[in-house]
């Protein structure tokens, strides 16, 4: 099983373009054996410190395989939706890993 987390910046004003992405995307994971296993939007209470600022949201999602998150990736249906990401996302860091 593989495990993503994403730390999520989104541009300014945006927000809602992202979730309009979200909205198509998350759903379509199920297809490929993905699972949302945590969608996280930290408030600023609860950043403590870091030497990046604050993302807008965390998503920990798993997937079978690696060839499952690639085939996710390349879905027509998710393409088709993922200008709605270029515009709003300003940056994501990701993770790659496994359950221990």
């Amino acid at each position: 099983m593989l495990y993503i987390t994403q730390l999520i910046y989104i541009k300014p004003g945006k927000e809602a373009i992202f979730q309009e992405f979200e909205n198509h995307a998350i759903p379509l994971m199920e297809k490929y054996s993905g699972k949302l296993v945590q969608r996280l939007r930290p408030e600023s209470a609860a950043y403590v410190d870091g030497e990046e600022r604050k993302p807008y949201e965390i998503h920990i999602v798993s997937f079978e395989s690696e060839d499952k998150l690639k085939e996710f990736m390349k879905d027509d249906t998710r393409l088709k939706f993922k200008h709605l990401k270029e515009e709003s996302v300003e940056s994501i860091l990701m993770f790659k890993g496994e359950k221990m």
